[in-house]
């Protein structure tokens, strides 16, 4: 275990490991060979980078987000679910103009419509800064139908269970992964960031994939850092009280687990005064985001740690933010459009916080959910599915385009698995690797961080929307 003078990796601690590990070169996996090497290029960067993960906990419905808007998919979708399309009508003020012909597996093109809850990420689509990936999901390797069906290539684990395929979208592995792929690229990042701590940063909670070896996820509220209770106020209306119970949490011990306990607890107060003297030094933002909007505070105060990496001496950031409530067997009509409004309103939001400060071409915020929907309804709502259609936002995003192939609106069509299933045609780890190349990671680095991607062919690891 470290003490608590090594939680921050210095440049010359990081050197000492290069050493290390130059001298049992031989002995020393290739693995970490190449995950030292990565370090040293993040330890270079002299710009700044961050990318932010806005997960839409329950399986976001992929059909009534990014609908299918020529005549021909139009009458498809409607078809499929009678009682849960929209009205095509109300969907000429948000069709999209993409920059670029859409054609599917028979030569046909295709036309999207965001659903009209999303109309306020509609100027940023036109202006270039927002696109939409289509039909994405997990995958171990390029799985035709015909594959999938007679189970003569590996697939994904527990395929649409919950828990299992939000690990996966995080982490490569099914629940119970101990790192993900946020973390494990923070791991290259924290030699370069002058304070390791900020390096990921989840304002939502604990999750998998910000998770790395040497990076640890650092989780704060909407409202920034959580103090200690008795330190940030006088114990018992006595400072004595607080020295004493200072000292009790963060001096060193012998006792292994007392020793470990004590060295987070000590990162815990030093990152909380560090974080509440970065935030308040911080320039105002000025920018107004929606009230009442909980992904829209989380981003927020993205927004301010943004505007405190200098402070922080922050080079590379990865954030994840979260909102749940999509697992809509039922409802939605009712419930999907307001969580659209939530995500469509604090990302617009987000974005132009992002312009105030200066930063819109250094981050790139893009969405991930469990799984897609089924096409086909269910009652009022739709079941588990498959792949999905997601967004990636910012100033870098070759924006106003569609990325991927689209799929046929049908069930049981060429392209899904049965009841409007998608069957992916881009995985999660070529999102994964686009984001991860942008933040300045080697080819050779991401094939290490991303289990599955050295299934799929070198020039489509790259999905080119950066």
């Amino acid at each position: 275990m470290n003490h608590p003078s090594e939680t921050n990796p210095s440049r010359r601690a990081f050197l000492q490991r290069v050493g290390a590990l130059s001298l049992a070169g031989v002995a020393t996996p290739w693995a970490v060979n190449l995950a030292t090497m990565a370090e040293a290029s993040a330890a270079n960067a002299q710009d700044y980078k961050a990318i932010v993960c806005v997960f839409l906990y329950g399986g976001n419905d992929y059909a009534n987000t990014l609908v299918p808007y020529d005549s021909q998919s139009y009458n498809a979708y409607q078809s499929l679910r009678p009682n849960l399309a929209y009205a095509r009508d109300r969907l000429h003020a948000t069709a999209l103009k993409s920059s670029q012909a859409l054609i599917d597996r028979n030569g046909v093109q295709r036309q999207y419509a965001l659903a009209p809850e999303l109309a306020p990420i509609l100027p940023l689509f036109d202006s270039g800064k927002l696109g939409a990936l289509l039909n994405v999901g997990s995958l171990v390797q390029p799985t035709s139908k015909t594959q999938y069906t007679n189970k003569s290539v590996a697939l994904p684990p527990k395929l649409f269970s919950h828990n299992d395929q939000q690990s996966i979208w995080q982490s490569s592995s099914p629940e119970g992964a101990v790192s993900g792929w946020g973390g494990r690229m923070g791991d290259l990042f924290v030699s370069g960031n002058g304070k390791a701590t900020f390096t990921c940063v989840n304002v939502s909670g604990n999750a998998v994939f910000l998770s790395g070896k040497q990076a640890v996820q650092y989780q704060v509220t909407s409202n920034g850092s959580v103090p200690l209770n008795g330190l940030s106020t006088p114990l018992f209306g006595s400072s004595a009280c607080s020295d004493a119970l200072r000292q009790i949490v963060t001096q060193s011990r012998t006792h292994l687990f007392e020793h470990e306990y004590n060295r987070v607890s000590t990162r815990s107060i030093e990152a909380d005064q560090v974080l509440s003297a970065a935030l308040a030094s911080a320039p105002p933002i000025t920018t107004p985001f929606p009230a009442d909007n909980r992904l829209a505070s989380q981003l927020k105060m993205v927004a301010r740690m943004i505007a405190s990496a200098s402070a922080l001496s922050a080079k590379r950031q990865v954030f994840f933010v979260s909102l749940g409530g999509f697992d809509t067997h039922d409802g939605l009509l009712t419930e999907h459009p307001i969580l659209l409004k939530t995500v469509a309103d604090a990302l617009a939001a987000f974005y132009n916080a992002t312009v105030e400060l200066g930063v819109a071409n250094s981050v790139t915020a893009f969405t991930a959910s469990d799984f897609g929907r089924t096409l086909t309804g269910n009652n009022d709502g739709s079941d588990h599915g498959w792949g999905s259609m997601h967004f990636m936002l910012g100033g870098a995003v070759k924006g106003g385009s569609l990325y991927g192939t689209a799929p046929l609106v049908a069930n049981n069509g060429e392209d899904d698995v049965g009841q409007g299933r998608l069957l992916p045609t881009t995985s999660v780890e070529q999102y994964a690797a686009t984001l991860g190349k942008w933040l300045g990671i080697t080819d050779s680095a991401l094939i290490d961080l991303l289990p599955n991607l050295r299934n799929f062919d070198t020039n489509s690891r790259s999905l080119g929307f950066l």
